[in-house]
């Protein structure tokens, strides 16, 4: 009995030994009990957990209620030591194995997921926006040590997305935004014009994949040749990118071509996790290396847990099903809203984008366009943009768009019926505000 009893200890035990040998994503997913017993196993590790302690420091992990260790996955201490990110921390080493098998984890289905030639990543716990502060500051040229002789100026490809253009000011850097325009349907920005704003007071470039319709993604490639030739640091933000081979393709070929420094990608949008973290890769090692030792204090330990919990609970073969999905249900939604259009003398804009849809809306009258939001809204639908011309044109990356739309997403984790549903609440808003 003990001798059978040792098999199917055994046999819940074998993934667990399996990540600590290959420090990789388990290609068949994990049950919630094993994730638990991972997180419980190396959380009780930390001194926190040490009844005999004499705690006398002024961070000790101490906690108001059981309830923390709950919403920590008992990781009280965080991650980190002040200063760096990624150091061991000596009152937490179930912490630190968590974390940097985590890390592990990062740059395997990063490199499993189109981008095989990047050396290093890390889970942050910040958002892609902070993520894109701190890796400004970590590259940032030293010059002569005096800041006042410092580059200021930080080139940005027009991306009208508040988040990423708060994080430059956050640095007390200078934005220079390079225009879009409009080629057809589609919002681009020729890398000719992000050549000529170069001046001598810029020391990074930002370029974009994953953006809302009509914006288009840059010109990867040329612009890490770009940086390369004129010595720039290049930050790729691929805030949900990592969902779509088409995106990761073009950060691929980019390194390849050129100088690429770092690539900034959100947990929550590519992974299903709770917001609050990202994974910033890089093709060079000594960048990770920067960033990690800029990050100020401790860090905590919740979003970095979750991503470690969504990939044990995916697996390679979960996450494989997930991006098929994605693609399938895009292709139906392009499908149904083709027929919607059709219907309602509307037209699908020709725009390339692997996730989202844009449809024209240049048969409603402006309080339409105004009213037709709200009524999706009622309607229980969440997520998509509407775009009026008479009003502000931040969202189109360019000025004078003249097309009205709406913008729907088929992105990772959605379902096949919230598609059909969605699309068929819109027709039903569309008749509703304009029967009135």
């Amino acid at each position: 009995m003990l001798d059978r009893g040792q098999i199917v200890l055994n046999n819940f035990m074998k993934p667990i030994k399996t990540l600590f040998e290959q420090k990789s994503v388990p290609k068949e997913p994990w049950s919630d009990e094993q994730i638990e017993f991972l997180l419980r196993t190396l959380s009780n590790m930390d001194t926190d957990k040490d009844s005999n302690a004499a705690r006398v420091g002024e961070r000790e992990a101490r906690i108001a209620s059981k309830l923390h260790l709950q919403t920590s996955a008992g990781f009280c201490h965080g991650v980190g030591r002040s200063g760096f990110l990624t150091a061991p921390q000596p009152k937490a080493p179930g912490g630190s194995i968590m974390y940097e098998i985590s890390n592990y984890l990062a740059r395997d289905i990063l490199r499993s997921y189109g981008l095989p030639n990047i050396k290093e990543a890390i889970v942050v716990p910040l958002c892609t926006g902070m993520s894109l502060s701190l890796t400004l500051g970590a590259l940032r040229p030293d010059g002569d040590k005096k800041y006042s002789s410092r580059k200021k100026t930080v080139l940005i490809p027009q991306v009208d997305h508040k988040s990423l253009l708060k994080s430059i000011e956050l640095m007390g850097l200078k934005t220079k935004i390079i225009k879009g325009k409009i080629f057809g349907d589609a919002v681009r920005i020729p890398t000719e014009d992000i050549e000529t704003n170069i001046d001598n007071d810029c020391y990074a470039i930002i370029s974009i994949t994953s953006f809302f319709p009509p914006r288009e993604p840059d010109n990867i490639k040329e612009i890490s040749k770009l940086a390369q030739e004129k010595d720039l640091v290049h930050i790729i933000i691929n805030a949900y990118g990592v969902q779509s081979p088409e995106w990761m393709k073009l950060i691929r070929s980019a390194i390849d071509a050129g100088r690429v420094d770092a690539i900034i990608q959100s947990t929550d949008k590519n992974f299903l996790t709770p917001v609050g973290g990202s994974l910033i890769a890089s093709p060079t090692k000594e960048n990770i290396i920067k960033i990690s030792q800029t990050y100020a204090g401790r860090a905590s330990a919740t979003p970095v847990v979750n991503f470690l919990i969504s990939m044990l609970s995916l697996g390679i073969n979960g996450y494989q099903k997930l991006i098929e999905e994605q693609q399938q249900n895009r292709k139906l939604l392009e499908e149904k809203l083709s027929i919607v259009a059709k219907n309602l003398n509307e037209r699908i804009l020709e725009i390339y984008n692997p996730v989202a849809v844009a449809l024209s809306l240049e048969n409603l009258k402006e309080e339409h366009l105004f009213a037709i939001g709200g009524a999706l809204y009622n309607l229980r639908v969440t997520g998509p943009r509407v775009y009026n011309p008479k009003e502000s044109a931040f969202g189109t990356c360019c000025e004078n768009y003249p097309t009205p739309y709406i913008v729907m997403n088929a992105a990772i984790g959605s379902k096949k019926e919230d598609i059909v549903s969605a699309v068929e609440r819109f027709e039903k808003a569309y008749k509703q505000i304009t029967l009135k």
